[in-house]
């Protein structure tokens, strides 16, 4: 028997997520990356007239990454055809502690073995989406609910020491590099992160408001304040937790 534990890692371009996805995945057995990809056609902004990545209605194909994610679950296989643009993309190399890696990496291979013997065994998919709050019935799919939050003027920084982004999808897997056109994070990145989280935090506050009831079981980790190395370690801990959940 085949079971899937979906892990939501979401939080603003920019703000680490793809980095720790990738450290819990050298950690995770038998895990695997999914991204969320932009839809075949992303549509113009109404008022700047540019390609809108980033609003949360228009930049994602909901109805195709729902049905994706279920099939995930139901299955337990990631469908052959499903490609990521996300290889294409520069990425910096965050080390972690190398005895916190080796602790988790020994108690899930511990948690394999035991599934194993009972004849199972756990398939991990972690999730990777800047929209992945947005819409309730992804987020209903995921059994555990990671963010990481980051100040805007940092998330700034960082996107435009950024050399573009590679805009790849299905179709066209290689893809083509996007570069910010000028005002693009300030006019619609940044206030397309706004809009897609107002709900997940207090008065959509998404700079310092608590979590509201939006996103049940929301770890929010606070990047600035934690390291990578905590992050990881945290993150590990309530993963554990999901496997043991599980089998209760």
């Amino acid at each position: 028997m085949t079971r899937v534990i979906l892990i939501g890692v979401g939080g603003a371009t920019c703000s680490g997520k793809t980095t720790l996805a990738k450290h819990l995945n050298r950690i995770l057995p038998d895990s695997v990356i999914i991204h969320q990809d932009p839809q075949e056609l992303v549509p113009f902004h109404p008022v700047h007239n540019v390609q809108d990545w980033d609003a949360p209605a228009g930049a994602i194909t909901w109805p195709r990454l729902i049905t994706f994610l279920q099939q995930v679950k139901k299955t337990g296989q990631i469908p052959p055809d499903h490609r990521s643009h996300d290889h294409l993309n520069e990425q910096k190399d965050i080390k972690i502690d190398d005895q916190v890696r080796d602790k988790w990496v020994n108690e899930f291979e511990k948690i394999k073995e035991k599934e194993k013997a009972e004849g199972e065994r756990i398939i991990w998919g972690l999730v990777d989406g800047f929209l992945l709050y947005w819409n309730k019935e992804v987020i209903d799919q995921l059994d555990v609910r990671i963010m990481l939050r980051v100040p805007h003027d940092v998330l700034k920084k960082r996107r435009h020491e950024r050399h573009g982004y590679h805009t790849a999808v299905q179709s066209d897997p290689e893809g083509s590099l996007w570069r910010d056109p000028p005002g693009y994070w300030e006019d619609i990145v940044y206030p397309a992160y706004v809009e897609a989280n107002k709900d997940v935090f207090e008065n959509g506050d998404v700079e310092q408001g608590k979590p509201t009831n939006r996103v049940e079981g929301l770890i929010l980790l606070e990047s600035l304040n934690i390291s990578m190395t905590e992050a990881v370690d945290r993150c590990c801990e309530v993963i554990r937790g999901a496997a043991v959940k599980e089998t209760a």
